[in-house]
């Protein structure tokens, strides 16, 4: 029985809308892109059809839209740009977040029945057996445990290996599926003082290999783990010369924060390290175990990527790689230069809403995949949790030449290809490995160190550890004491620690410097705290460089020397503390003197303590302002930014003796975790009308003008909204942050989420449902999870907390059910209603076009 039907387009039409109309076109009106490029609607989603948010291209040049919610894959047929047919494609999968068609299959991530009969999200290969177009052959290659949600298995794509590259997001679990010849081994924190958990619990307990790109044999045998340290990569692409490159996603409620990691489009060589660790535990990129970001872009959500290759654009657009970003609207032009073995690059926006950093009333542009089509034209879609979707083309109509460009690159073809010969030995043994990999350890290329003591790593140790502990070249000598940190067993530390001292701080490079304080860490990481005389031998030479100049040096001297407990650390760590200009760095030191215990003073704890009752409102770093000046918006603090202070702060209290506690006691109450939101003082409203959505959309136009500023702002207090939502600075964290909730939402989509909340809920907010073995039941938020309990929040209101036995639990699933109750906007008027949501669309500016005369 086939399982792909055939529907005729006159059906079609009452699903779908017919090709773009003038009216539709009014929608590209309000983007702009680059000069020469033009911007049309081809085809507009409805309900029936979905919100697309997958974008593939099969062997005959036609467009798959996949969605969410159980939607069916759309086939597009497109003439001249137009669409010429549309198809539903009924198929035993769903939710797909990936498509490549290659081997005369259709490889999709999506979900689908597993070999027990019951559901599974997993690598799929659909194949048309009989050539008539059907999919009648559906096979499971490979399962991805937790793979179903946002932070799940998304995007693949074909190597010049001819094998299959699959990015997972932070929440898959990898287990023991990886094969151990993989790439990527041996990946823990590594850090030398306790990581803070995120101040919501969301990732909690989760340890690395974090987000990673799984490689694959065509028939998803042999997976191997090829790169890691990602977040949530949504997609990958190679480029013209074969390198792998991917657009990393923020933990947005990092912001603020000195561990936060911005938005970047990153290259992904064999074994790859990108250095993302849940919690405080994400690595600067400075760490000479990972590598760092080809461009960095800032705050985003980022989506689709795809070069350009195959387009008809000028040479230079042709060979740009191109990718999304979901929340603010960008479709991103990235202009990646050879750097060595790497890639540098620039980025502009190449598609945007007019308003993204003009004026006038925002529009959306919830950008989620893109690739080149057949034709050479781009063509991209909007949509995601529930949304209304639009399938995009852009095509070039200026006068440059759009004939095929050569797009490989000469420059550093040599480097490359010695980083490949090294990148040859990742996972495997080979006798010559050594002496290639050894005579690269000093090399002035970042990518070929790398990848020379990843060939290092991969022979076994008693081959390489007396040449690590001999080497007398610094850099190299470095690299390979860092292998040594890595893979040595605790009896390697004393002679470790021997070894790096023919390094002496005070003889080396800044870089050089912060490469042999990594060594240090990773060291007491895995091999424990140094015996008494070696962490003695350590604090003398690096307590005289601490304070150092810079701040990356400060960050790190000061992490060692609180986890030896030297002498002097906390004195100089509070005076750096007090110092500090940035927020940034300020929670840098809070973080590291929380878990100290030796070397306080009566005064220097209360100069520690007085720090979080003042104002921790301090100046941000320039960078961090621009990358919200590109996106539109202003700045404000992540949405666990409150509770990871206030968590930080109880750990700090915990190390107090009973007498300190007393003596602290008036500037420990007086602390006060930002962000706390106060309740509104209770208002008796009757309920005006049980509203539905067909009796506000109607009345949506008239949020864009002649709205009230101050009754929109006290419904936000009267429909409790800040209990629960940020808005700039302030609010909760239960729910999303609504600060710049118009760039990513429409306002029937505003609008849709307060009249029925629970319609779509973002697995970020999801609560889970804990069916005990005792027969009752357990809602709520996770906010910590360990092997053997989970911590969980059932009241978002409510500060309490339970904590469950894993062996107590018979079933574990996540609620469908919004923790936004139902009908908070009952006691609302019409009017009132309306103008909650351009109170919301203003992201709180009392000059927003909405409220114009």
């Amino acid at each position: 029985m086939s399982f792909l039907k055939r529907i005729s387009l006159s059906f079609l039409s009452l699903l779908l809308a017919t090709s773009a109309h003038a009216a539709d076109n009014a929608q590209a009106d309000l983007l702009q892109t680059v000069p020469g490029f033009k911007v049309d609607v081809v085809l507009k989603a409805e309900k029936a059809n979905g919100s697309w948010i997958n974008l593939g291209v099969d062997e005959k040049g036609r467009l798959l839209l996949s969605g969410q919610n159980g939607q069916a894959i759309t086939r597009v047929t497109l003439k001249d740009g137009v669409v010429d047919q549309q198809e539903i494609l009924k198929l035993p999968v769903s939710e797909v977040m990936g498509t490549l068609f290659a081997f005369d299959s259709l490889y999709v991530n999506a979900s689908g029945k597993g070999p027990r009969g019951g559901n599974v999200f997993g690598l799929f290969r659909l194949k048309d057996t009989k050539g008539d177009g059907n999919y009648d052959s559906v096979e499971l290659l490979h399962e991805w445990r937790g793979g179903n949600g946002e932070h799940g298995a998304h995007g693949i794509v074909l190597g010049p290996d001819k094998k299959l590259y699959v990015v997972v997001g932070n929440f898959v679990d990898l287990g023991n599926d990886m094969a151990p010849v993989s790439p990527h081994r041996n990946y823990a924190d590594d850090l030398a003082m306790p990581r803070a958990e995120d101040g919501n619990g969301f990732g909690s307990g989760k340890k690395p290999p974090g987000g990673s790109i799984v490689r694959l044999d065509p028939d998803g045998k042999n997976p191997q783990l090829f790169a890691a340290g990602e977040r949530n990569t949504y997609d990958i692409a190679f480029n013209a010369d074969g390198e792998l490159f991917g657009f990393d996603s923020d933990m947005e409620w990092d912001w603020g924060m000195p561990w936060y990691r911005p938005i970047r489009i990153f290259h992904a060589p064999s074994g790859a390290d990108q250095g993302f660790r849940e919690g405080s535990a994400k690595w600067p990129e400075y760490y000479m175990d990972s590598l760092p970001a080809a461009v960095t872009v800032g705050i985003g959500c980022p989506t689709g990527v795809a070069f350009g290759t195959g387009a008809k654009f000028p040479a230079k657009y042709q060979k740009a790689m191109y990718v999304l970003d979901w929340t603010y609207g960008r479709l991103i032009a990235v202009h990646l230069t050879p750097d060595g073995a790497s890639y540098k690059g620039t980025w502009e926006n190449f598609v945007a809403p007019k308003s993204l950093n003009g004026t006038g009333a925002k529009s959306n542009l919830n950008l989620t995949d893109v690739v080149i089509g057949k034709d050479g034209a781009m063509y991209f879609t909007t949509g995601g949790r529930n949304t209304g979707a639009t399938l995009y083309r852009v095509t070039y109509t200026g006068e440059e030449s759009t004939a095929a460009a050569d797009l490989h690159d000469a420059t550093g073809a040599d480097a490359r290809a010695l980083r490949h010969k090294l990148e040859a030995f990742h996972g495997k043994q080979d006798t010559t490995a050594i002496e290639l990999a050894w005579a690269n350890l000093n090399s002035a290329d970042r990518f070929i160190r790398y990848a020379a003591r990843l060939a290092i790593e991969s022979q076994p140790i008693e081959q390489w550890k007396d040449k690590a502990l001999a080497e007398k070249q610094p850099s190299a000598g470095l690299t390979a004491l860092l292998a040594l940190a890595r893979y040595g067993g605790k009896d390697i530390q004393p002679e470790l620690l021997k070894a790096l001292a023919r390094f002496p701080i005070s003889s080396l490079t800044e870089t050089q410097q912060i490469e042999k304080l990594r060594v240090i860490e990773v060291t007491i990481a895995r091999q424990g705290k140094p015996t008494a005389d070696d962490a003695k031998a350590l604090i003398a030479e690096l307590d005289p460089a601490y304070p150092a100049k810079t701040e990356p040096m400060n960050r790190e001297l000061s992490e060692i020397l609180l986890a030896l407990d030297a002498p002097d650390a906390i004195a100089k760590t509070v005076k750096l503390l007090t110092a500090s200009t940035t927020q940034e760095e300020q929670v840098w030191y809070v973080l590291q003197l929380r878990t100290a215990k030796t070397g306080w003073t009566p005064e220097l704890r209360q100069q520690y303590f007085t720090w979080w009752t003042g104002d921790r409102s301090k100046q941000h770093p320039g960078y961090v302002t621009q990358w919200f000046k590109d996106a539109g918006r202003d700045y404000s603090d992540g949405a666990s930014f409150p509770n990871f202070l206030k968590n930080l702060h109880a750990d700090a209290r915990k190390t107090l003796s009973p007498e300190e506690t007393t003596a602290l006691e008036p500037v420990l109450t007086a602390f006060t975790a930002p962000g706390k939101v106060k309740k509104p003082a209770a208002t008796q409203r009757s309920v005006v009308k049980n509203w539905t959505m067909a009796d506000l959309e109607p009345a949506l136009a008239q949020v864009g003008k002649g709205r009230n500023f101050q009754v929109g702002k006290n419904m936000y207090e009267i429909g409790q909204c800040a209990q629960c939502h940020k808005f700039g600075n302030d609010g909760g964290a239960v729910g999303p942050d609504l600060t710049a909730v118009s760039s990513r939402f429409q306002r029937r989509d505003i609008l849709e989420s307060i009249i029925d909340p629970s319609k779509v809920v973002s697995e970020q907010y999801q609560n889970t449902m804990i069916g005990l073995k005792n027969d009752t039941d357990i809602i709520g938020r996770v906010l910590e999870e360990t092997a053997d309990k989970l911590v969980v929040q059932q009241n978002p209101l409510a500060p309490d907390k339970t904590t469950v036995k894993k062996s107590d639990i018979k079933t574990r699933t996540l609620s469908k059910v919004s923790p936004m109750p139902q009908g908070l906007a009952d006691i609302l008027t019409k009017d009132e209603i309306l103008d909650l949501i351009a109170y919301m669309e203003s992201a709180g500016k009392r000059d927003h076009p909405d409220f114009s005369k």
